[in-house]
């Protein structure tokens, strides 16, 4: 069974369009382990989407329970871009 499964088989109102779209993107960008960290302006330029259908996308599958996010700091405790980890 392939592992876009769940998302061949979700209703649109229980993710969206943009929620699949990104979470192929992330897929896509993990390799061989379940975690990678690309940030939203990275996603959003190589999708040709806004910013803020990519932090909608990922709020969807956060709630649909299929990602988990992960905050990153630097050193001196700026922000940098945020972990993703697949759960399915």
């Amino acid at each position: 069974m392939s592992y876009f499964q769940h998302l061949y088989s979700a209703a649109p109102d229980e993710l969206p369009h943009r929620a699949r779209t990104v979470y192929m993107y992330l897929r896509d960008r993990t390799g061989h382990g379940q975690d990678c960290w690309p940030a939203i302006k990275t996603i959003a330029s190589d999708l040709q989407v806004s910013r803020s259908t990519v932090k909608r996308a990922l709020n969807d599958l956060v709630k649909a329970g299929l990602i988990e996010k992960e905050a990153r700091y630097r050193e001196n405790g700026s922000n940098t871009s945020n972990r993703f980890i697949l759960k399915k």
